[in-house]
Formats: C-alpha cells, structure tokens, sequence
C-alpha cells in the first residue's frame, strides 16, 4: 500500500498494518514537501517494543523477515515543526512466503514433482517485490526532488519580483529628487 499522507504543523500520526505470522512486513517513509523535509518515524512491534525508534530523518525504512504476528503501530511525529506541515509518502507491504509452501505442498499431493518450478516462481515473486520496493524508494525521491524544485522556483522568483519593485520604486525616488535639485524658480526683485 502506497500513501502520501499529509500531517499538520506539532502532530503525530499513526498507522496499524497487520501482519500475518511468519510473513516479511516490510514499511518505508521519504518527506516529499514541508519545512526542513524530515519527519520523525517510528515502528512498534505488536507486542509493544519499540523496533525502530523515532528519529528525525528525511526517510526511512525498516523490514522484518519471520514476523511473530500481529498489528504493527507505525507513527510519523510533525511535533518539532510548530509552522511547516508536511508532505510523506508512506508505503506498507506485508509479503506471504508461506503461501507458497502451501501451494508446494498440494502440488506434492497431487504426485507432481515442480519443485524446481515452485523455487523459480518463489524467487521470482521475492525479486519482483524487491523491486517493488525500489520503485516505491525512487518514486518518493523523484516527487520529493521535484517539489524542492518547485518550491525553489517559487522563492527566486517572489524575491527577484520583489528586488524589481523595490529598484523601480527607488528609481522613480531619485528621479524626483534629482528634478527638485536641479528645479530653477523666478524670483522678480522688488523695487
């Protein structure tokens, strides 16, 4: 499952994936727009221990092969940034090599001997979730590195037409000073 979550300036927000036992739980994070561009990030085991503790990061991941079983707690923590909310792109995937056991397992029942052909398709399936993960990475890198662009793009050209203004105001200040200085009256002597 793909996100892109957005979390408010000081706020927290937390997910739950459940987790089948003996199944890879695999979750990724990567700020793509807002303040600083880190967050904070955590993982609780569902039995409550904390597997990867907060830390202040631009992204992050966190895989667990053979897990026991349960609702994982994920939170992302805005609370540092009292102004900037934030963009995340959150990404979640629980991976079932058991299934394929089983499926071996009723291929052997019924006297067919594939176990090659199980292997193949069971290293297949891993390498293709592998590169599942990779694109999710660099998707979020590519969307993040855009909306810095963005942005920057944004700030140059407020601040260049402000420079503008502020030099044509200027200008049109000393125009009208340099006339005054240079502004001859007619005085008639009297007499």
């Amino acid at each position: 499952m793909d996100y892109k979550v957005h979390i408010d300036p000081g706020k927290e927000d937390c997910y739950y994936q459940y987790v089948n036992p003996g199944a890879t739980f695999y979750v990724s994070f990567q700020v793509l727009r807002g303040g600083d561009g880190m967050a904070g990030f955590a993982v609780r085991h569902p039995s409550g221990q904390i597997v990867l503790p907060y830390q202040w990061r631009a992204n992050s991941d966190y895989q667990e092969q053979q897990s026991t079983g349960g609702y994982y707690h994920v939170c992302i923590d805005n609370q540092f940034s009292r102004f900037a909310d934030k963009l995340v792109n959150l990404y979640m995937t629980v991976i079932r090599y058991d299934q394929w056991d089983l499926y071996s397992k009723e291929l052997e029942d019924l006297n067919l001997s594939v176990e090659n052909f199980t292997m193949t398709i069971t290293t297949v399936e891993r390498n293709i979730n592998e590169v599942l993960q990779f694109q999710n990475h660099f998707r979020g890198t590519e969307a993040r590195d855009f909306n810095l662009l963005t942005d920057n793009n944004t700030y140059v050209m407020k601040w260049s037409i402000i420079q503008i203004i502020v030099l044509i105001i200027t200008t049109i200040i000393q125009v009208y000073f340099v006339r005054k200085l240079f502004d001859v009256k007619n005085f008639k002597a009297v007499g």
